[in-house]
C-alpha cells in the first residue's frame, strides 16, 4: 500500500471516480478532509475487507483469552464466550 493521498472534501468531490481507481488499482488510499480535520479514508474494498478480519480475528482472540482466563478461575458468576461477545458489542453502540 502506498502513503496516502491527503484532499478535501471538494477536490474529492470534483474527482470521486479517479480517488476510487487510484485506490482500487494504485493501493494508494485518499484522506478526505472537511476545515483541515480529517474525517474519512477512500480504499480499496479488498483491503477494507482484509482489515476487518485482522480486527475481528484479534477480537476473537482476545475473547478467547478472557474466556480462558475466566473458565482457570472457575466457572460460578461466569458467561459463555458468545454471552460476552453479546455485551461487548452492545456496549460499542
Amino acid at each position: 500500500m502506498n502513503d496516502p493521498v491527503v484532499e478535501s472534501m471538494a477536490e474529492v468531490r470534483s474527482h470521486l471516480a479517479d480517488v476510487i481507481d487510484r485506490a482500487r488499482r494504485a493501493e494508494t488510499p485518499t484522506i478526505i478532509t472537511r476545515r483541515g480535520k480529517q474525517e474519512a479514508v477512500v480504499i480499496d474494498i479488498q483491503e477494507y475487507q482484509r482489515l476487518r478480519r485482522i480486527a475481528e480475528d484479534a477480537e476473537e482472540a482476545w475473547l478467547n483469552r478472557l474466556a480462558d482466563e475466566a473458565e482457570s478461575e472457575g466457572m460460578e458468576g461466569s458467561v459463555s464466550l458468545e454471552e460476552m461477545a453479546a455485551l461487548l458489542r452492545a456496549d460499542q453502540d
